[in-house]
């Protein structure tokens, strides 16, 4: 099963990169390039434990459905996203957030199965680099509302993050 291991530093606090990471309006944001958007359960805001998300997007020009459910989640620690149907055999992205001084470790493991066993997994070499390219960039965004304070724009205007927890 192909690993997608990111590491992305971040000058902010834990608690805004936690947040931002499973803020449905920045995600949106940051796929803009394959049109994502949430058209069922969750759809904007921020995503909680056993809170799922079904997301339309094009890729490799074609509409897909994905489905996702929080399943683990230890703020502003650690979270875990996955795919609960789609058109993946598995997916299970796991989100870690450490404090180091003035700044965060964002670190992503983003494990995915193909479909169709060994025709699928003939797609993996295409499928790695694309989804890489697709976590990297969404990285980058995160990275640059955490460290320019345009956080302010996408977490709730009353925002103290120990108050938009429900576990």
């Amino acid at each position: 099963m192909p690993l997608i291991q990111l590491e992305t530093t971040i000058r902010s606090n834990i608690e805004i990169c936690f947040d931002l990471s499973r803020s449905i309006d920045l995600h949106k944001m940051s796929m803009s390039q394959t049109q994502e958007k949430a058209i069922d359960g969750t759809t904007s805001g921020l995503i909680n434990v056993n809170e799922f998300v079904t997301w339309e997007a094009t890729h490799f020009g074609i509409t897909q459905h994905l489905s996702s459910r929080i399943t683990v989640f230890d703020f502003p620690k650690h979270f875990r996203d996955e795919q609960i149907s789609g058109p993946f055999k598995l997916i299970v992205h796991d989100h870690y957030f450490s404090q180091n001084g003035e700044c965060v470790i964002m670190k992503d493991d983003f494990s995915f199965e193909s479909p169709l066993g060994a025709l699928g997994r003939i797609a993996n070499p295409v499928l790695k680099p694309y989804l890489t390219k697709l976590l990297t960039a969404r990285n980058s965004v995160i990275k640059y509302y955490a460290e320019s304070g345009e956080w302010m724009k996408i977490l709730p205007s009353n925002y103290s993050s120990s108050a938009n927890v429900s576990t």
